[in-house]
């Protein structure tokens, strides 16, 4: 595993692979898709207080008060590395958009 990723390959992980495809395919987690947002179970709080914003390609818990993007997201469920979350995403480049 590599120590350094270059910036344009750790943005396309943020950005071209689909926050919603994290949660609901990779991570799996408990969802309450409404008609406009996908609600999720914050990993921080449990909470279902949340969304995620296609155009920014960030979910967000509102009582918790934070982003997750994909790499972010993959860390606060899995509970692993940086650098192991960055291996995962990779691993599921052909999600990318």
């Amino acid at each position: 595993m590599a120590n350094h990723y270059a910036s344009s390959l750790l943005r396309t992980l943020r950005n071209r692979i689909s926050i919603d495809t994290v949660i609901v395919d990779m991570l799996r987690l408990d969802v309450r898709p409404d008609d406009t947002l996908l609600r999720f179970r914050c990993p921080l709080c449990d909470r279902f207080h949340t969304a995620t914003n296609p155009k920014t390609n960030l979910a967000r818990c509102f009582d918790c008060e934070k982003n997750f993007n994909p790499i972010d997201m993959v860390i606060a469920v899995t509970h692993c590395s940086f650098v192991d979350a960055v291996e995962r995403l990779k691993n599921r480049s052909h999600w990318m958009g």
